[in-house]
């Protein structure tokens, strides 16, 4: 088993699941990979990996029904990875406590960096224990709401999510707020404009 832990990658579409697990074992993690909500579910039971990492929206169970089953039934954290960013879907990974939402489409060298945050930040939320490997060498976690308003600036603007951050903090630097407070600005006027974006579409 490696030392870096084990994740259970999810996804229906099965070039992505294989982009994922093989550039997260050429990582040094221990991958588990599932392409529907219900095999993601007992592979979670028998395995018990570290961490999930879940598409959204998948034909039968979705991710947000996986997730609520692994926080649930199995204490698990998770992280999402969807190619939507609308204010209902925000406000659902909020809701169901994503470690971290991640925006499509799929870069190998951004899902790495994003796994090894959340395996830093799980570690430092069980004090006591020795310092993961890959602590040592990972930048320190984002909070959620941050990794959360940084997807949806990926995802708004194109670019790759240094630069989101870096749009965020400048954002929080000349609107005079810290970065969670801005993070929460922009996460709420996005979940304020899903109800109208509804109402336009006619949906």
């Amino acid at each position: 088993m490696s030392q870096k832990g084990t994740v259970l990658v999810v996804d229906d579409n099965r070039l992505v699941l294989a982009t994922l697990a093989d550039g997260l074992t050429r990582a040094g993690y221990d991958v588990i990979d599932a392409d529907n909500g219900d095999d993601a579910i007992l592979l979670a039971r028998q395995h018990r990996p570290d961490l999930a990492l879940l598409d959204i929206r998948m034909e039968g169970k979705s991710g947000f029904d996986v997730a609520a089953y692994l926080r649930t039934y199995c204490q698990m954290p998770f992280m999402f990875l969807s190619a939507f960013s609308d204010g209902e879907t925000a406000a659902k990974v909020r809701a169901l406590g994503a470690l971290d939402y991640l925006v499509k489409p799929i870069e190998i060298g951004r899902i790495v960096p994003a796994v090894d945050a959340a395996f830093v930040k799980l570690q430092a939320q069980r004090p006591g224990e020795n310092a993961s490997p890959v602590a040592a060498d990972a930048s320190a976690p984002l909070a959620s709401g941050v990794a959360m308003a940084a997807g949806v600036l990926m995802h708004r603007y194109s670019i790759a999510r240094a630069d989101a951050l870096a749009r965020l903090r400048t954002m929080a630097t000349t609107e005079r707020h810290t970065l969670a407070d801005q993070a929460e600005r922009i996460l709420a006027a996005v979940e304020a404009l899903a109800p109208r974006a509804k109402a336009d579409s006619g949906s």
